[in-house]
């Protein structure tokens, strides 16, 4: 009854009524003229004849052709290999006026993907795609071939999601190359990917994966409402999409799982989520997000169940040492030295004895000074960012800890803190944490515990209310739901976890059939002979021993 009601209430907030005017707006079209020369300076006048589009014209035997593409974008070895010599081959016979696209597409070019297009708009932004158009004297409409051979990042390990153990391969940003690792981890005829371009000027292009059955179809219809509604000029980058999308845009918190990894995206379309991918970025988004997906790493599955368990717990505490910290440091030498140990108390008040201003200062200077040295390592060169962070660690540490500005128990705090950041496996939703450690400190500095658990329950409160695509952020801490525990906090063994998480995934939530999977030894308790047979040996079951039963 609690997940129906769960349900209910985020199909109501899917089913919002659409403001009118959200539908995309189609751009304007001119149909192509049967003139060629015509279409010809209708392009040089668009593209205000720009040194980098070619338009290359020839005659096929008694017609006069063109090709229009743009310099760099596209193989030049399809061109002069596939396309002009194929072309001027033509015989003058067939050159009549009643030959037409459609023929020279399929009985005479060897290409795959040839599209007819009547607009010369259209036949324009398939040029800026990369593709070559072809014009004729007489015809009404063109052929979009597609040639494209512009310069692309091979496929590389992900930077910001390194396993020890695991793929080494990550997304790049070539939305076709992308798209092409998914389906190599996916190979199912359920897979979906629906394109869509965003932005006025940029016609970036969008696709939307998931499997057919298995991802909610209020989440789908929502995302389409969501992408519809967007009207920019242009569409960079991901994250663009993310902020034009998510539920609640003052939340310091991410509302979609952002990774690199095409790995990551297959397991969690596997689940029932969706995958947004864009041109020009390696980062794809996942939609709904909520709190496990980003403090889940993907090693975490392929390492052994029980290893994974110990991994995560001391992955949760360094998120609570991240968060609370310098907080905590800060409330106990202010307002609570009775809670700590005497000899603990004495060694901390002889190293502030030397330090002018209080415990608020000094630890809010380190945090100010610590996000200084992470931007600085990350913005410059690599070689340099190591040495940045040397220098900034070791040098101006304990430089400041001899001049008496700092106390030594302070630098252990911020080095402990900075260590426990970097645990987090996603980079958003560490940096809401960094951020959100400095209202920690300003809260423990005026009402010391007190403020730190004030601090921390708004920050709770924020999280139960907080949503995304209709999922509660903290589903399935709250609402509880016993059957999704078994990847959340702890990592069960791949033969227990048999149903997909149950609110991105109800539409179909067995993902295997129960008691398959057990391992062999749990299963059925078998002869040494059984044995034998099943690990490969091919030899029969050996004969029960007299008076005995089964081996145990």
């Amino acid at each position: 009854m609690a997940i129906g009601r769960i349900i209910s209430r985020g199909g109501k907030l899917l089913k919002k009524k659409e403001p009118a005017g959200s539908k995309e707006k189609s751009g304007p079209k001119q149909p192509i003229s049967t003139s060629l020369k015509q279409n010809l300076n209708v392009i040089r006048q668009e593209m205000d004849s720009a040194p980098d589009v070619v338009i290359r014209p020839f005659i096929a035997g008694s017609r006069e052709m063109a090709l229009v593409f743009i310099d760099g974008m596209v193989n030049d070895a399809i061109i002069n290999r596939d396309l002009l010599p194929v072309m001027m081959t033509i015989p003058p016979a067939e050159q009549g006026g009643t030959i037409e696209p459609a023929f020279i597409r399929e009985k005479i070019l060897s290409i795959d993907e040839v599209g007819i297009i009547s607009d010369l708009m259209e036949m324009l932004s398939a040029v800026l795609d990369g593709k070559v158009g072809l014009l004729a004297e007489g015809w009404s409409r063109g052929l979009a071939i597609s040639a494209q051979g512009f310069e692309k990042r091979a496929v590389s390990e992900p930077e910001t999601e390194a396993v020890v153990r695991g793929p080494r391969e990550g997304f790049t940003e070539n939305l076709r190359t992308n798209t092409t690792l998914i389906r190599r981890k996916i190979r199912s005829t359920k897979l979906r990917v629906k394109s869509r371009r965003l932005g006025r000027l940029t016609n970036t292009m969008v696709n939307i994966i998931y499997l057919e059955g298995i991802a909610p179809q209020q989440v789908l219809d929502e995302l389409q409402r969501r992408l519809e509604r967007i009207d920019i000029d242009g569409v960079l980058e991901s994250g663009y999409i993310q902020e034009l999308t998510e539920d609640a845009p003052f939340s310091p918190f991410p509302q979609h799982m952002v990774t690199e990894r095409p790995d990551v995206t297959a397991r969690k379309i596997l689940e029932g989520y969706v995958a947004i991918l864009t041109d020009g970025t390696p980062f794809a988004l996942i939609v709904p997000g909520n709190f496990p997906c980003f403090i889940h790493s993907p090693e975490d599955y392929y390492e052994r169940w029980g290893v994974s368990i110990g991994i995560r717990f001391f992955r949760l505490i360094g998120l609570i040492n991240a968060l609370l910290l310098p907080s905590v440091y800060v409330a106990l030498t202010t307002f609570h030295q009775e809670m700590l140990p005497t000899p603990l108390a004495v060694s901390l008040a002889a190293q502030r004895a030397r330090v002018p201003y209080p415990a608020f200062i000094e630890a809010l200077f380190m945090q100010i000074v610590f996000e200084i040295l992470v931007e600085a390592g990350l913005r410059l060169p690599r070689p340099m960012g190591q040495a940045i962070g040397i220098v900034g660690a070791l040098v101006v540490g304990e430089a400041a800890v001899r001049a008496g500005l700092i106390s030594a128990a302070m630098v252990i705090v911020i080095a402990l803190t900075a260590i426990s950041s970097f645990v987090v496996p996603t980079f958003s939703f560490s940096l809401a944490i960094r951020m959100l450690r400095l209202p920690m400190i300003f809260l423990a500095a005026a009402l010391g515990i007190f403020g730190i658990f004030t601090g921390f329950l708004m920050i709770l409160i924020h999280l139960v209310t907080l949503r995304s695509f209709g999922l509660p952020y903290l589903s399935p801490i709250t609402p509880f739901i016993w059957p999704d525990h078994k990847d959340v906090l702890v990592r069960s063994p791949w033969w227990a976890m048999v149903t997909r998480p149950v609110l991105p995934g109800f539409r179909n939530w067995w993902r295997a059939k129960p008691g398959i999977n057990i391992p062999f030894t749990q299963s059925k308790r078998r002869t040494a002979g059984e044995l034998e047979q099943v690990l490969g040996n091919g030899r029969p079951p050996s004969p029960p021993k007299k008076g005995g039963g089964r081996r145990r």
